[in-house]
């Protein structure tokens, strides 16, 4: 098995209160859906700075990261299946899934 970025790009805030729950619960379930595939629940992030070697600029970068989390499937494929089921994709948001390759 290997462990896998799951990173959140987009989606939007709750309009409502109402709202807020059913996206709480649409996560929640996905998430004990996945069972101990999650290796590291994560959770939504604030701004960002973009860092180079000149400046530091707080501009959220060209792709703002919303949240992230790291699961563990069998291989690339399986974890992109996972991530089908995510939440943020009812929202307009994106899932990058990238391999945390061993060193």
């Amino acid at each position: 098995m290997a462990n896998f970025i799951f990173a959140y790009h987009g989606g939007k805030m709750p309009e409502s209160p109402e709202e807020g729950q059913r996206v709480m619960a649409a996560w929640n379930a996905w998430y004990e859906g996945m069972g101990d595939k999650v290796t590291y629940p994560g959770g939504p992030v604030g701004k960002s700075n973009t860092v180079t070697n000149k400046d530091i600029v707080a501009n959220g970068g060209s792709n703002p990261l919303s949240g992230f989390t790291v699961v563990s499937a069998a291989d690339q494929a399986a974890a992109n299946k996972i991530a089908q089921g995510c939440p943020i994709l009812n929202d307009g948001g994106t899932v990058e899934v990238v391999e945390i390759l061993e060193m």
